[in-house]
Protein backbone atom coordinates (compact mmCIF):
# COMPACT_ATOMS: atom_id res chain seq x y z
CA UNK A 1 0.00 0.00 0.00
CA UNK A 2 1.45 3.49 -0.43
CA UNK A 3 0.68 6.31 2.16
CA UNK A 4 1.40 10.18 1.50
CA UNK A 5 5.53 11.50 2.28
CA UNK A 6 4.01 12.85 5.84
CA UNK A 7 3.72 9.32 6.74
CA UNK A 8 7.56 8.71 6.71
CA UNK A 9 8.05 11.46 8.91
CA UNK A 10 5.94 11.12 12.01
CA UNK A 11 7.61 7.83 12.94
CA UNK A 12 10.94 7.73 14.00
CA UNK A 13 13.18 7.16 17.38
CA UNK A 14 10.28 9.45 19.52
CA UNK A 15 7.86 7.16 18.63
CA UNK A 16 9.54 4.08 19.06
CA UNK A 17 10.40 5.06 22.91
CA UNK A 18 6.86 4.10 24.06
CA UNK A 19 7.59 0.32 23.18
CA UNK A 20 7.87 -0.15 27.15
CA UNK A 21 5.26 1.60 28.31
CA UNK A 22 2.87 0.04 25.78
CA UNK A 23 3.91 -3.30 26.56
CA UNK A 24 3.61 -2.48 30.72
CA UNK A 25 -0.32 -1.37 29.62
CA UNK A 26 -0.55 -4.93 28.23
CA UNK A 27 0.41 -6.47 30.94
CA UNK A 28 -1.69 -5.08 33.30
CA UNK A 29 -4.95 -5.02 30.95
CA UNK A 30 -3.97 -8.83 31.16
CA UNK A 31 -4.18 -8.80 34.90
CA UNK A 32 -0.02 -8.19 35.85
CA UNK A 33 0.18 -5.81 38.48
CA UNK A 34 2.45 -3.41 37.13
CA UNK A 35 3.77 0.06 38.63
CA UNK A 36 3.64 2.39 35.54
CA UNK A 37 5.89 5.44 35.50
CA UNK A 38 6.47 5.68 31.99
CA UNK A 39 4.10 8.49 31.39
CA UNK A 40 3.58 11.86 33.08
CA UNK A 41 -0.63 11.48 33.90
CA UNK A 42 -1.59 13.14 37.30
CA UNK A 43 -2.36 10.92 39.79
CA UNK A 44 -4.45 13.29 42.04
CA UNK A 45 -7.90 14.81 42.02
CA UNK A 46 -8.56 17.85 39.75
CA UNK A 47 -9.87 21.15 41.52
CA UNK A 48 -13.09 20.95 42.20
CA UNK A 49 -13.90 24.24 40.77
CA UNK A 50 -13.11 22.57 36.94
CA UNK A 51 -15.10 19.52 37.98
CA UNK A 52 -18.26 21.79 39.24
CA UNK A 53 -17.93 24.41 36.26
CA UNK A 54 -17.85 21.49 33.84
CA UNK A 55 -20.91 19.68 35.31
CA UNK A 56 -22.70 23.13 35.24
CA UNK A 57 -21.95 23.30 31.79
CA UNK A 58 -22.94 20.18 30.58
CA UNK A 59 -25.99 20.56 32.54
CA UNK A 60 -27.11 23.27 30.92
CA UNK A 61 -26.38 21.77 27.74
CA UNK A 62 -23.57 23.79 26.52
CA UNK A 63 -22.99 21.26 23.46
CA UNK A 64 -22.99 23.23 20.49
CA UNK A 65 -20.43 24.31 18.38
CA UNK A 66 -17.61 27.23 20.27
CA UNK A 67 -15.92 30.04 18.28
CA UNK A 68 -12.86 28.07 15.94
CA UNK A 69 -10.33 30.02 18.87
CA UNK A 70 -12.31 29.21 21.88
CA UNK A 71 -14.32 30.58 23.83
CA UNK A 72 -14.68 34.14 24.73
CA UNK A 73 -14.72 34.03 28.25
CA UNK A 74 -11.63 31.67 28.15
CA UNK A 75 -9.31 33.22 25.72
CA UNK A 76 -9.77 36.42 28.22
CA UNK A 77 -9.31 33.83 31.47
CA UNK A 78 -6.17 32.85 30.01
CA UNK A 79 -4.69 36.84 28.73
CA UNK A 80 -5.38 38.15 31.96
CA UNK A 81 -3.61 34.60 33.82
CA UNK A 82 -0.06 35.32 30.85
CA UNK A 83 -0.20 39.38 32.10
CA UNK A 84 -0.37 38.50 35.33
CA UNK A 85 2.36 36.20 35.72
CA UNK A 86 4.79 37.12 33.11
CA UNK A 87 4.10 41.17 33.71
CA UNK A 88 4.17 41.59 29.57
CA UNK A 89 0.96 42.49 27.96
CA UNK A 90 -1.41 39.70 26.60
CA UNK A 91 -4.96 40.30 25.67
CA UNK A 92 -7.65 37.24 24.39
CA UNK A 93 -6.49 38.42 20.27
CA UNK A 94 -3.44 36.72 21.31
CA UNK A 95 -5.06 33.25 22.41
CA UNK A 96 -6.09 30.03 20.69
CA UNK A 97 -7.64 27.46 22.46
CA UNK A 98 -6.34 24.16 20.95
CA UNK A 99 -7.00 19.95 21.84
CA UNK A 100 -4.07 19.98 24.60
CA UNK A 101 -0.47 21.46 24.44
CA UNK A 102 0.22 18.82 22.18
CA UNK A 103 -2.22 19.64 19.52
CA UNK A 104 -0.89 23.34 20.60
CA UNK A 105 2.54 22.51 19.64
CA UNK A 106 1.91 20.81 16.61
CA UNK A 107 -0.38 23.15 14.99
CA UNK A 108 2.04 26.06 16.10
CA UNK A 109 4.86 24.17 13.50
CA UNK A 110 2.50 23.60 11.17
CA UNK A 111 2.37 27.31 10.76
CA UNK A 112 6.17 28.44 11.29
CA UNK A 113 8.43 25.74 9.45
CA UNK A 114 7.96 23.87 6.32
CA UNK A 115 10.40 22.14 3.79
CA UNK A 116 14.17 23.56 3.88
CA UNK A 117 13.40 25.42 7.27
CA UNK A 118 15.59 24.10 10.47
CA UNK A 119 14.62 24.15 13.74
CA UNK A 120 16.62 23.94 16.78
CA UNK A 121 15.34 21.75 19.76
CA UNK A 122 17.77 20.83 23.12
CA UNK A 123 17.84 17.38 23.41
CA UNK A 124 16.95 15.49 25.04
CA UNK A 125 14.08 16.26 24.09
CA UNK A 126 9.94 14.97 24.41
CA UNK A 127 9.27 11.91 22.68
CA UNK A 128 6.93 13.32 20.36
CA UNK A 129 9.50 17.01 19.42
CA UNK A 130 10.74 14.99 16.67
CA UNK A 131 7.57 13.99 14.71
CA UNK A 132 5.99 17.39 15.15
CA UNK A 133 9.04 18.95 13.41
CA UNK A 134 8.51 16.09 10.73
CA UNK A 135 5.32 16.69 9.83
CA UNK A 136 5.78 19.97 9.23
CA UNK A 137 8.77 19.28 6.75
CA UNK A 138 11.03 21.13 8.25
CA UNK A 139 14.22 19.40 9.66
CA UNK A 140 15.29 19.22 13.45
CA UNK A 141 18.84 20.31 14.35
CA UNK A 142 19.63 19.28 17.91
CA UNK A 143 21.46 21.15 20.54
CA UNK A 144 23.25 19.22 23.08
CA UNK A 145 21.97 19.52 26.98
CA UNK A 146 24.44 17.72 29.20
CA UNK A 147 24.30 15.66 32.01
CA UNK A 148 27.34 17.21 33.79
CA UNK A 149 25.44 20.96 33.08
CA UNK A 150 22.46 19.76 35.28
CA UNK A 151 21.00 19.00 31.51
CA UNK A 152 20.99 23.11 30.98
CA UNK A 153 21.07 25.01 28.01
CA UNK A 154 24.48 26.12 27.07
CA UNK A 155 23.49 29.32 24.85
CA UNK A 156 26.60 29.41 22.80
CA UNK A 157 26.01 26.47 22.02
CA UNK A 158 22.31 26.90 20.91
CA UNK A 159 23.84 29.92 19.32
CA UNK A 160 26.77 27.96 16.82
CA UNK A 161 23.55 26.13 15.55
CA UNK A 162 21.93 28.75 13.75
CA UNK A 163 22.34 28.81 10.10
CA UNK A 164 20.80 30.77 6.97
CA UNK A 165 17.88 27.88 7.08
CA UNK A 166 16.91 28.41 10.93
CA UNK A 167 13.36 29.82 11.19
CA UNK A 168 12.07 28.28 14.82
CA UNK A 169 14.37 27.48 18.27
CA UNK A 170 11.86 25.37 20.47
CA UNK A 171 12.20 24.96 23.81
CA UNK A 172 10.72 23.22 27.26
CA UNK A 173 10.58 24.56 30.62
CA UNK A 174 10.26 23.13 33.20
CA UNK A 175 12.09 20.55 31.01
CA UNK A 176 10.52 17.27 30.29
CA UNK A 177 12.32 14.52 30.35
CA UNK A 178 15.31 16.23 32.64
CA UNK A 179 13.09 18.27 34.82
CA UNK A 180 15.66 21.31 34.34
CA UNK A 181 13.92 24.48 34.99
CA UNK A 182 15.77 27.81 32.77
CA UNK A 183 16.86 30.70 34.75
CA UNK A 184 15.99 33.82 33.63
CA UNK A 185 19.84 34.80 32.39
CA UNK A 186 19.21 31.24 30.11
CA UNK A 187 16.05 32.26 29.05
CA UNK A 188 17.23 35.81 28.04
CA UNK A 189 19.98 34.54 26.76
CA UNK A 190 18.16 32.47 24.55
CA UNK A 191 15.80 35.32 23.69
CA UNK A 192 18.81 37.46 22.67
CA UNK A 193 19.71 34.80 19.89
CA UNK A 194 16.00 34.89 18.79
CA UNK A 195 15.90 38.74 18.61
CA UNK A 196 19.36 39.05 16.32
CA UNK A 197 18.69 36.73 13.91
CA UNK A 198 14.94 36.96 13.29
CA UNK A 199 13.77 33.84 15.07
CA UNK A 200 10.78 32.43 16.17
CA UNK A 201 10.85 31.43 19.59
CA UNK A 202 8.25 28.58 20.57
CA UNK A 203 8.67 27.97 24.73
CA UNK A 204 6.58 24.59 25.64
CA UNK A 205 5.32 25.41 29.21
CA UNK A 206 3.14 22.85 30.17
CA UNK A 207 4.83 22.19 33.69
CA UNK A 208 4.96 25.87 34.16
CA UNK A 209 2.79 25.23 38.00
CA UNK A 210 5.42 22.48 38.54
CA UNK A 211 8.36 24.60 38.94
CA UNK A 212 10.12 24.18 42.65
CA UNK A 213 13.90 24.38 42.76
CA UNK A 214 13.83 27.96 41.25
CA UNK A 215 10.85 30.52 40.04
CA UNK A 216 8.99 29.52 36.01
CA UNK A 217 10.23 32.32 33.53
CA UNK A 218 7.96 32.17 30.71
CA UNK A 219 8.97 33.12 27.28
CA UNK A 220 6.03 35.75 27.00
CA UNK A 221 8.34 38.05 30.02
CA UNK A 222 11.26 38.55 27.51
CA UNK A 223 11.28 41.88 26.52
CA UNK A 224 11.02 43.32 22.31
CA UNK A 225 10.84 39.40 21.90
CA UNK A 226 6.62 39.93 21.51
CA UNK A 227 7.05 40.19 17.82
CA UNK A 228 8.02 36.18 17.52
CA UNK A 229 7.55 33.93 21.06
CA UNK A 230 4.64 31.73 21.27
CA UNK A 231 4.45 30.26 24.63
CA UNK A 232 2.19 26.86 24.45
CA UNK A 233 0.47 25.31 28.11
CA UNK A 234 -2.19 23.40 28.63
CA UNK A 235 -4.54 22.08 32.17
CA UNK A 236 -3.28 18.51 31.56
CA UNK A 237 -0.47 19.11 34.33
CA UNK A 238 -1.63 21.99 36.26
CA UNK A 239 -4.81 21.50 37.06
CA UNK A 240 -4.40 17.16 36.75
CA UNK A 241 -6.88 17.00 33.79
CA UNK A 242 -5.18 15.30 30.50
CA UNK A 243 -8.37 14.26 29.22
CA UNK A 244 -9.99 17.21 29.14
CA UNK A 245 -7.29 18.10 25.78
CA UNK A 246 -7.48 22.08 26.96
CA UNK A 247 -4.74 23.63 25.65
CA UNK A 248 -4.13 26.71 24.38
CA UNK A 249 -1.48 29.03 22.45
CA UNK A 250 -0.05 32.44 22.74
CA UNK A 251 1.24 34.20 20.25
CA UNK A 252 0.92 37.68 17.96
CA UNK A 253 -2.33 38.39 16.57
CA UNK A 254 -0.87 37.45 13.28
CA UNK A 255 -0.12 33.93 13.81
CA UNK A 256 -3.12 33.48 15.67
CA UNK A 257 -5.26 34.20 12.14
CA UNK A 258 -3.08 31.41 10.98
CA UNK A 259 -4.19 28.99 14.08
CA UNK A 260 -7.71 30.20 13.08
CA UNK A 261 -7.69 28.22 9.82
CA UNK A 262 -5.78 25.78 10.66
CA UNK A 263 -8.59 24.86 13.52
CA UNK A 264 -11.10 25.83 11.16
CA UNK A 265 -9.80 23.19 8.54
CA UNK A 266 -9.10 20.13 11.50
CA UNK A 267 -11.24 20.93 14.84
CA UNK A 268 -13.67 23.70 14.11
CA UNK A 269 -13.63 24.57 17.67
CA UNK A 270 -13.62 22.31 20.93
CA UNK A 271 -15.93 21.37 23.50
CA UNK A 272 -17.84 24.46 24.80
CA UNK A 273 -18.72 22.64 28.48
CA UNK A 274 -14.61 21.96 28.64
CA UNK A 275 -13.89 25.60 27.82
CA UNK A 276 -16.74 26.60 30.57
CA UNK A 277 -14.82 24.73 33.50
CA UNK A 278 -11.27 25.67 32.24
CA UNK A 279 -12.40 29.49 32.14
CA UNK A 280 -13.65 28.92 36.15
CA UNK A 281 -10.30 26.89 36.69
CA UNK A 282 -7.86 29.48 35.43
CA UNK A 283 -9.66 33.13 36.68
CA UNK A 284 -7.73 32.67 39.52
CA UNK A 285 -5.00 30.84 41.41
CA UNK A 286 -6.03 27.85 43.03
CA UNK A 287 -4.84 25.80 45.86
CA UNK A 288 -5.01 22.55 44.58
CA UNK A 289 -2.70 23.84 41.52
CA UNK A 290 0.22 24.86 44.65
CA UNK A 291 -0.53 21.78 46.04
CA UNK A 292 0.69 19.67 43.09
CA UNK A 293 4.06 21.60 42.77
CA UNK A 294 4.58 20.68 46.28
CA UNK A 295 3.66 17.20 45.81
CA UNK A 296 6.23 16.57 42.50
CA UNK A 297 8.90 18.14 45.12
CA UNK A 298 8.30 16.01 48.09
CA UNK A 299 7.97 12.93 45.81
CA UNK A 300 11.27 13.73 43.87
CA UNK A 301 13.68 14.51 47.16
CA UNK A 302 12.12 10.99 48.29
CA UNK A 303 13.09 9.27 45.40
CA UNK A 304 16.50 10.86 44.71
CA UNK A 305 17.19 9.69 48.07
CA UNK A 306 15.79 6.03 47.67
CA UNK A 307 17.39 5.29 44.52
CA UNK A 308 21.09 6.52 46.08
CA UNK A 309 21.24 2.87 47.31
CA UNK A 310 20.88 1.44 43.65
CA UNK A 311 24.41 0.25 42.61
CA UNK A 312 25.49 1.61 39.23
CA UNK A 313 22.73 4.34 39.16
CA UNK A 314 22.86 7.94 39.89
CA UNK A 315 19.75 10.11 39.95
CA UNK A 316 19.93 13.23 38.85
CA UNK A 317 17.51 15.53 41.14
CA UNK A 318 14.46 17.64 38.98
CA UNK A 319 14.20 21.19 39.28
CA UNK A 320 10.81 20.84 38.51
CA UNK A 321 8.15 18.82 36.42
CA UNK A 322 6.72 15.57 37.40
CA UNK A 323 9.70 13.43 36.62
CA UNK A 324 13.40 12.54 37.28
CA UNK A 325 16.54 11.12 35.40
CA UNK A 326 18.46 7.94 36.67
CA UNK A 327 21.96 7.29 34.99
CA UNK A 328 22.55 4.26 34.45
CA UNK A 329 25.22 3.73 32.26
CA UNK A 330 27.11 1.99 35.61
CA UNK A 331 24.78 -0.50 35.44
CA UNK A 332 26.34 -3.01 32.81
CA UNK A 333 22.85 -2.18 30.55
CA UNK A 334 21.79 0.55 28.34
CA UNK A 335 18.82 2.18 29.24
CA UNK A 336 16.43 0.58 26.70
CA UNK A 337 17.34 -3.41 27.90
CA UNK A 338 17.62 -1.95 31.78
CA UNK A 339 14.03 -1.17 31.72
CA UNK A 340 12.81 -4.07 29.37
CA UNK A 341 14.41 -6.55 32.22
CA UNK A 342 13.18 -3.80 35.16
CA UNK A 343 9.46 -4.71 33.90
CA UNK A 344 9.88 -8.24 33.05
CA UNK A 345 11.47 -9.13 36.67
CA UNK A 346 10.13 -6.29 38.48
CA UNK A 347 6.59 -5.23 36.80
CA UNK A 348 7.87 -1.51 36.84
CA UNK A 349 7.51 0.25 33.93
CA UNK A 350 10.03 3.23 32.76
CA UNK A 351 11.22 5.33 29.68
CA UNK A 352 14.29 4.48 28.00
CA UNK A 353 15.89 7.83 26.85
CA UNK A 354 17.75 6.39 24.42
CA UNK A 355 15.77 7.47 21.59
CA UNK A 356 15.16 11.31 23.20
CA UNK A 357 18.95 12.09 22.08
CA UNK A 358 22.09 11.83 22.45
CA UNK A 359 22.41 13.01 26.04
CA UNK A 360 19.46 10.83 27.12
CA UNK A 361 21.32 7.70 26.28
CA UNK A 362 21.65 5.78 29.00
CA UNK A 363 19.05 7.63 31.42
CA UNK A 364 15.65 6.44 31.91
CA UNK A 365 12.87 8.92 32.67
CA UNK A 366 10.91 8.28 35.77
CA UNK A 367 7.37 9.42 36.57
CA UNK A 368 6.55 10.81 40.05
CA UNK A 369 2.64 10.54 39.08
CA UNK A 370 1.79 8.01 41.37
CA UNK A 371 0.91 7.93 44.95
CA UNK A 372 3.65 7.86 47.79
CA UNK A 373 3.46 3.94 49.02
CA UNK A 374 3.95 3.26 45.05
CA UNK A 375 6.32 5.29 44.54
CA UNK A 376 8.83 3.86 47.51
CA UNK A 377 7.72 0.07 46.75
CA UNK A 378 8.88 0.88 42.74
CA UNK A 379 12.18 2.80 43.90
CA UNK A 380 12.97 -0.65 46.35
CA UNK A 381 12.40 -2.82 43.41
CA UNK A 382 14.80 -0.78 41.53
CA UNK A 383 17.19 -1.16 43.80
CA UNK A 384 16.81 -4.21 44.41
CA UNK A 385 17.15 -4.87 40.72
CA UNK A 386 20.49 -2.85 40.47
CA UNK A 387 22.12 -5.07 43.41
CA UNK A 388 21.61 -7.93 41.39
CA UNK A 389 22.96 -6.61 38.45
CA UNK A 390 25.77 -5.23 40.81
CA UNK A 391 25.93 -8.98 42.23
CA UNK A 392 26.56 -10.85 38.73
Amino acid sequence: MEFSPLTGRIGGQGAAVWGIHFEALRQRAAGREVIVLSVGEPDQAPPARLIAATQAALAARAVGYSPILGERDLRRAIAARMERRSGAGCGAENVAVLPGAQGGLYAVLQCLAGPEDEVIVPEPMYATYEAVVGASGARLVSVPLRPERGFHLDPAELAAAVTGRTRVVWINTPHNPTGAVMTRAEMEAVGGICRRHHLWLVSDEVYEELAFAREHVSAWSLAGAGERRVVVSSLSKSHAAPGFRLGWAVAPEPLVGHLFNLLLCMQYGGPPFVQAGAAAALAEDLPEVAALAADYRRRAARMVQSLAAAPGCRAHPPEGGMFLMLDVRASGLGAEAFARALLEREAVSVLPCDGLGANGAGHLRIGLAAPDDLLAEAARRIVRFAAGLAGR
